[in-house]
């Protein structure tokens, strides 16, 4: 990905300030004002909270036999089973309360520890608590699930609501990131974005990146909150922001106009990374964070690190205007006076060399001989394989052999190719 710069930041006088809300791009010299711009809202959206342990003796039981409401832990629960795309077998939910519990890890036994238990938050629950007491609440139920319960990371949503601010037609191909996978959802229909961008009407919703991963996600949060009927909620949050004693303040929330979402969505593994590739500069120890109150003090630094994994460019070689000012000026811990300025911030990857590759490489002789036995195609095969969870080490590992995605497809033909009049189709 190319460097690119942050415009400069200049006052009505024409002056370098800081803070400023005209942005001059140095490349072409143009001008943008942002001085309508107006942010609404900034913080966490959702927290996932995951816990490793045993589960109670006697809990499997009582959720096997339930399917509606059941008491558990002082509070009433709604019980059932889950899909297992989750990972988990059972869910307890309480909206009201702001929770759902996850329990039962599909991949490890009950009474064996393992991540059996994952805590999901929603919005008003987070924005009630201190994260302290938000964290005691969440440990408090985790240890009323699990026995030898220990937390074991956590998953996050940054969130800045905005108005005032009109997105270019042009966003889509403006987006430089790694992921190739980009959608957009308009209220016409859903478009799919691979190697080519392209636009369709006036989209009211992006996405790029994947959910194992880190997710930039763009939308129109007054359409999507009126959808599933929280917006009433959401304007009581926007108009917190207002003055009171002045109802012409620009600052103040408007009800005729849309508020658009900027979110980053950070996985528990893009965390993990974090946790164990940032250090602090002056004892060189690692930040080493596994709850979510651990984290609070290193919301802004991640905040600021998704816009520099996600750019809006206008230019190769410099940030549109509306990017600067996102990176610059919002600060997502709280209270504001926790951010450190000790911090060097560091995603510690897992690379597909070592054990991961030695594991792609038997993966993929594998799945060759499983296609060729079914007829599947070169083609066909190449494109789930982009879809799965795990092809970005499968990536990785080829780039570490100095292999492209291109050369990717040439090898599973090759090997397609062989497989076939070597051994024919018949097994």
């Amino acid at each position: 990905m190319a460097t690119a710069l942050d415009q400069l930041r200049v006052n009505f006088d024409g002056k370098e300030d800081s803070r400023g809300r005209l942005f001059v791009c140095q490349k072409t010299a143009a001008i943008s004002d942002l001085t309508k711009v107006r942010i609404l809202h900034t913080g966490v959206d959702t927290v996932r909270q995951l816990y490793r342990g045993k589960l109670r003796p006697g809990l499997l039981d009582t959720l096997a036999d339930t399917v509606g409401h059941v008491s558990l832990f002082g509070k009433v629960w709604y019980a059932g089973r889950v899909g297992r795309d989750s990972g988990y077998q059972y869910k307890l939910q309480n909206l009201d309360l702001g929770l759902i519990l996850l329990l039962k890890n599909f991949n490890a036994k009950p009474d064996v520890v393992g991540p059996h238990l994952k805590i999901e938050v929603s919005p008003h629950l987070i924005q009630s608590q201190s994260p302290e007491d938000l964290q005691k609440l969440l440990d408090l139920f985790a240890n009323q699930v699990l026995d030898e319960c220990t937390p074991n990371q956590c998953a996050v949503h940054i969130a800045v609501d905005i108005q005032g601010y009109s997105l270019p037609r042009d966003l889509v191909s403006r987006m430089q990131c790694r992921s190739k996978a980009q959608r957009e959802f308009s209220t016409v229909e859903r478009i799919e974005f691979d190697d080519k961008a392209a636009v369709y009407g006036r989209g009211q919703s992006f996405l790029w990146g994947a959910a194992s991963g880190l997710q930039l996600a763009i939308y129109n949060k007054t359409a999507q909150a009126k959808a599933i009927d929280k917006l009433d909620y959401w304007q009581n949050i926007w108009r917190s922001h207002d003055n009171p004693f002045d109802d012409a303040d620009p600052l103040n929330y408007d009800p005729e106009q849309p508020v658009l979402r900027i979110e980053l969505r950070f996985h528990h593994s893009v965390i993990e990374q974090f946790a164990q590739g940032s250090v602090n500069i002056n004892t060189g120890e690692v930040i080493d964070t596994h709850t979510f109150a651990d984290l609070v003090p290193h919301l802004t630094a991640i905040w600021r690190y998704g816009l520099t994994n996600f750019k809006l460019l206008d230019s190769q070689t410099s940030y549109n205007a509306l990017w600067t000012f996102l990176r610059q000026d919002i600060n997502v811990t709280i209270p504001p006076d926790l951010t450190p300025d000790y911090f060097e911030y560091k995603r510690n990857y897992k690379t597909a060399s070592g054990f991961s590759g030695k594991n792609v490489e038997l993966f993929m002789g594998n799945m060759i001989s499983l296609l060729a036995r079914e007829g599947v195609g070169a083609k066909k095969a190449f494109q789930r394989l982009q879809e799965w969870e795990c092809w970005t080490v499968i990536k990785d590992h080829f780039e570490s052999k100095g292999k492209n995605e291109r050369d990717i497809y040439n090898w599973i033909r090759d090997k397609l190719t062989e497989r076939t009049i070597r051994w024919g189709v018949a097994v």
